[in-house]
Order: C-alpha cells, then sequence, then structure tokens
C-alpha cells in the first residue's frame, strides 16, 4: 500500500474518532445520520454545515434529533432533489430532441416544396406548354401542397404537445427549487434560503447605503412543551410561531425557520424603527395565542418568543449580522424571555447560560 494511501487511511479514522467524540459530547445519538452530520463538520468539507453547528452548540447547548435531521436534510442529502432536477432534465432534452427532428422535417418539406416550384415555374415558362402538361402542373401542384399542409398540420399538433410537456417540466423543476428553499414543517424558507436571502440584503445595503435588518426570534421553553406534550404538541408550536410571522410581516421580508425553534425575519430596506415595530408585533401576537391540544381539546396555555434585532452596520458580513441578532435574542432570554432586545447598545452575556 502506498504512503498516499496510508495517510489518508489514517486521516480517515482520525476524523472518525472525532466525530464519535463530538457525537458523545453534543448529542444526541450515534446514529448513521447524526455520524453524517458530524463526519462532515470535522472534515470541513461543508463551511456553511460548520457555521450551522457552531450557532446550534453556543452556550455549551447539545444537538437534537430534529437539529441533526435538519442539517441532514439542508446539507448533505441533497440526492433525492438532485435525481428529480436531473430525471427532469433528461425528459426536458428528450422533448425538445422531438422538437427538432420535427423542425428539421418541417424544413426538408418546405426546400423540396419550394424546389418543386421553381420546376413548375420554369415549365409554365416554356412558349410550347400545352393544355395537358398545363394539367400535370397544376396537379402537382396541388399535391404538394397537400403534402406540406399535412406537414404543417402535424408538426403544429405536435408542437401543442410539447408545449403542454414543456409547461408541466416547468412547474416540475419549480416545484422542485422551491421545495429545495423550504423547511417542510412551518412552510417558511429554511436555512439555505435564509442564508441566501441574508447575504444578498447585506450586499444591497452594502452597495446602496440603505437599512437593513434581521430579527432573530426563538420560542420560550419550547423544550417543556416537547417534553411534556411530545413532539406533535411541540411542531404545533412551530406551525403556530410560522402562522404569526406571516400574519405580521408584509412583503418584501423573508420569513425562515433555520434552527430546531429558532426563526429568523430578514427585512432588507427596514430602519431600527420599523424592524423594532414588526418584533413586537409578532411578540405580542404570538403571546395572545392559546395553544389548544388537538386530540383532546385541552388548554395547554400560552406560548411566548424572545427576539433580537440588528440593524446593518458598515463592514457587517452575513455571519457578524446573524451573531449580533443572536446576542441580543439571548439577552432577551437572560432579561426574563418575552421581550425584544436590540443592538442599539451591546448587550452584556458574559453569563448567560
Amino acid at each position: 500500500m502506498s504512503q498516499g494511501h496510508h495517510i489518508d487511511r489514517d486521516r480517515s479514522f482520525a476524523l472518525a474518532q472525532r466525530a464519535q467524540d463530538l457525537m458523545r459530547d453534543y448529542g444526541p445519538s450515534g446514529t448513521p445520520r447524526a455520524y453524517a452530520v458530524w463526519y462532515t463538520y470535522v472534515a470541513g468539507e461543508q463551511p456553511l454545515l460548520n457555521d450551522a453547528v457552531k450557532r446550534l452548540t453556543t452556550q455549551g447547548k447539545g444537538l437534537t434529533d430534529v437539529d441533526i435531521d435538519e442539517l441532514y436534510d439542508a446539507y448533505i442529502d441533497g440526492r433525492r432533489l438532485a435525481a428529480a432536477a436531473g430525471e427532469t432534465s433528461v425528459t426536458m432534452l428528450a422533448e425538445i430532441e422531438g422538437i427538432m427532428e420535427m423542425l428539421d422535417l418541417s424544413l426538408g418539406s418546405t426546400a423540396q416544396f419550394g424546389e418543386s416550384l421553381r420546376v413548375l415555374s420554369q415549365d409554365l415558362a416554356l412558349a410550347t406548354l400545352n393544355r395537358v402538361r398545363l394539367r400535370e402542373i397544376v396537379a402537382s401542384l396541388v399535391s404538394t401542397t397537400r403534402e406540406v399542409a399535412g406537414n404543417n398540420r402535424t408538426l403544429e399538433a405536435r408542437m401543442r404537445e410539447s408545449r403542454s410537456e414543456i409547461e408541466t417540466l416547468r412547474e416540475t423543476l419549480e416545484a422542485t427549487r422551491i421545495e429545495s428553499l423550504t423547511d417542510p414543517l412551518t412552510g417558511l424558507a429554511n436555512r439555505k434560503q435564509f442564508e441566501d436571502m441574508l447575504r444578498k440584503a447585506v450586499e444591497t445595503a452594502a452597495a446602496r447605503g440603505e437599512p437593513s435588518s434581521l430579527i432573530v426570534l426563538d420560542i420560550d421553553r419550547f423544550k417543556r412543551f416537547n417534553d411534556q406534550y411530545g413532539h406533535l404538541t411541540g411542531d404545533q408550536v412551530l406551525r403556530l410561531v410560522a402562522i404569526v410571522m406571516r400574519e405580521n410581516v408584509g412583503a418584501g421580508a423573508t420569513l425562515a425557520r433555520f434552527g430546531g425553534e429558532e426563526f429568523g425575519i430578514v427585512l432588507p430596506g427596514c430602519d431600527r424603527r420599523v424592524a423594532h415595530a414588526i418584533a413586537e408585533k409578532v411578540r405580542t401576537s404570538v403571546m395572545g395565542r392559546e395553544l389548544v391540544k388537538r386530540s383532546t381539546g385541552e388548554s395547554l396555555g400560552k406560548v411566548t418568543v424572545s427576539l433580537g434585532i440588528a440593524l446593518y452596520q458598515k463592514g457587517d458580513t452575513p455571519v457578524s449580522l446573524l451573531e449580533r441578532a443572536d446576542l441580543c435574542m439571548f439577552a432577551a432570554k437572560r432579561a426574563g424571555r418575552n421581550r425584544v432586545v436590540d443592538d442599539v447598545s451591546p448587550p452584556d452575556l458574559s453569563d448567560v447560560a
């Protein structure tokens, strides 16, 4: 075995050992998905996954099964969507090839028709043309015209079919694209879409000198809902917060669920005053809803959220803006939860648990 193979083998075992250590330290279990996430993390092959893991494990927190599933789906397992897009692309290419064949036939038929007309035109110019030959020319012209008309009708029918097929394929591609950017539980943007839109908002703010704000909100005591009432109720809480966000945030914003119980609102063009008003609106609206267990009708009490706001500052990157909003959200929790904190003055989080 070559030295290069020894190095690759030793490195892979070292990465595997480090991945196992992190699974023990941060949980939640040693499932294949968890191993894949941690191995990819220590290998450093997906910088965005590494950033997401670091964000989720801040303040000594571990990962949950939900976190692992979301990280795996967002950063590792793109195969299903890639396969769907690949299958659609193959069908699209086959459809285009069929159209090209029909066009080739049509062009050939048209060229042949043109040549026939040229020959017939020459015959008509002859002074010796008699009545019999004239009939032959007319009959040939009628026959050739019918053939071309038939080919054109066939082409038209095929083009109509192809248009329908291509429209269906376009819808399939669009549905696949949307699915790849959407959180399946809440219908909000997922982590990938959130990061893309945050990057665009920061770039626009830097280029145009316009304000741009980011709101991060986290459901208070969410683990209690899951532990006390089960994951189905926890999912109901997540959907409730998503509904409230849709009801209270206007067009132009990006609404996302980018963590287990963590949500984001990207507000391009919005200053601190507007962002604060939106955050308060979301907070009070969530607090005003009563959670009811669907299976029994039992009241489960109120849900509250803590929100942090960061306004774009010169030199900000998407990461720095998100970190500042996160710090403000943690400060809101430290101050008693169910409140909004912005970055008008940097919060002191030295003893936040």
